[in-house]
């Protein structure tokens, strides 16, 4: 049987539902350094390198201010960042641009503000530490573990109180509770 277009877009969509309905735990590779050290690369903070947050239980989320999927995971980043960054609990949202509005960094300070984020967002309009990472979607959410290793990671969108998400908020208890 010859798989045609229409097929192999179907098999390549049921693979990605597969995909992102799982918190994804392998084996811990150390996350590489933020690649943006420029003030201008970020919004609500100075810059940060992970060597800075070594100690700490580090949430990154891959993110565009124009993705539907992302703002519809905000109110969980929002809800992560209000009940954990007081347990020790880091976020980087890594704003990595699919749209060329998207690459004006004054349109992400607006999204930013209007969104009312107040976490550190690192402008990563050249894709480098989206390579850096191998991600490959919007939204993506990486934990680092207190000594930079990546714990898990989950794709997709993520809501309050969801099977999936709460795997992934248990994920995140763990790291904040372990020792280095």
């Amino acid at each position: 049987m010859r798989l045609g277009p229409p097929l192999l877009s179907a098999i390549a969509v049921a693979a990605t539902l597969i995909a992102i309905t799982h918190v994804h735990s392998a084996a811990p590779r150390v996350a590489p350094e933020l690649t943006h050290a420029s003030q201008d690369d970020w919004v609500n903070s100075a810059p940060l390198t992970l060597a800075s947050l070594h100690g700490k239980a580090v949430l990154v989320e891959f993110w565009t201010f124009d993705c539907i999927n992302c703002l519809n995971s905000m109110q969980w980043m929002k809800s992560i960042a209000r009940r954990k960054t007081a347990d020790g609990l880091r976020i980087v949202a890594v704003h990595t641009p699919e749209l060329t509005r998207e690459r004006l960094p004054e349109n992400v300070r607006t999204a930013v503000r209007k969104l009312a984020i107040e976490y550190p967002v690192m402008l990563d309009r050249d894709f480098s530490y989206w390579n850096a990472m191998n991600n490959q979607y919007w939204p993506a959410f990486y934990l680092l573990d207190k000594n930079g290793r990546v714990r898990s990671h989950v794709v997709g969108e993520l809501h309050v109180g969801e099977r999936r998400t709460l795997e992934f908020e248990r994920e995140i208890e763990r790291a904040l509770a372990e020792t280095q």
